[in-house]
């Protein structure tokens, strides 16, 4: 059974940073191509950042690129996002995706 686990959301002042995860079980990251995604509410669900398969070349959506960094320990079978200078505007769920597979997705919160 393939299960996806997001950790590391928060509450954070603006300008903070937070380091998201995202735990693989019952699939191999380092296999597949996985993204992280975003929903604030009333909003439609927003793709990030993602990561291909063994090459593991990164690519950013325009609304985070320069602030978020995604990475892989395939040791670990997990992938990161760390995000800096956070803005009130990035408050959503944040999930992780591989393949049909959706995590349950973690809260993060700018907020002074």
């Amino acid at each position: 059974q393939v299960q996806l686990v997001e950790s590391g959301g928060g509450l954070v002042k603006p300008g903070g940073t937070l380091r998201l995860s995202c735990a693989a079980s019952g699939l191999t990251l380092n296999e597949y191509a996985v993204g992280w995604f975003r929903q604030a509410p009333g909003k439609e669900r927003e793709g990030l950042s993602c990561i291909s398969g063994p090459e593991g070349s990164t690519y950013y959506s325009g609304s985070v690129k320069g602030r978020v960094t995604l990475s892989r320990d395939n040791a670990k079978n997990m992938v990161y996002l760390q995000m800096n200078s956070l803005e009130p505007e990035d408050t959503a769920v944040y999930y992780c995706h591989a393949r049909q597979y959706w995590g349950q997705g973690t809260q993060v919160t700018v907020s002074s």
